[in-house]
């Protein structure tokens, strides 16, 4: 599994619409990305490693793919998606492939 992390680092004097980021941005991806994308989560920085510790980053998104290949055939839709960032915020996020060595989830 490759996945795809998408950090806004907190950045002084910078906004962030999740509400739009999680209701417009991120159905974008999905639909630009079709089956190809395996999974997305997005997650909303709380605070540090340490209780009382400023998060470092204002949201994570992790989008998943089954092979590096897949990832690659659908990088056209970046162009797309990195136009919308100026509709949630003004914060360059950090992009990094990461390839998932352990997945591992409580049983439902």
């Amino acid at each position: 599994m490759i996945k795809i992390n998408v950090m806004y680092p907190v950045t002084e004097g910078a906004g962030f619409d999740l509400d739009y980021y999680c209701n417009k941005h991120i159905p974008m991806v999905a639909g630009l990305l079709g089956s190809a994308c395996k999974g997305i989560h997005v997650e909303s920085g709380l605070c540090g490693g340490e209780p009382g510790r400023p998060a470092r980053f204002e949201v994570m998104t992790g989008i998943l793919f089954e092979r590096l290949a897949d990832y690659e055939s659908s990088f056209a839709a970046a162009g797309v998606l990195m136009a919308d960032i100026p509709n949630f915020t003004t914060i360059q996020p950090w992009v990094e492939v990461t390839d998932v060595c352990i997945d591992q989830r409580e049983s439902e």
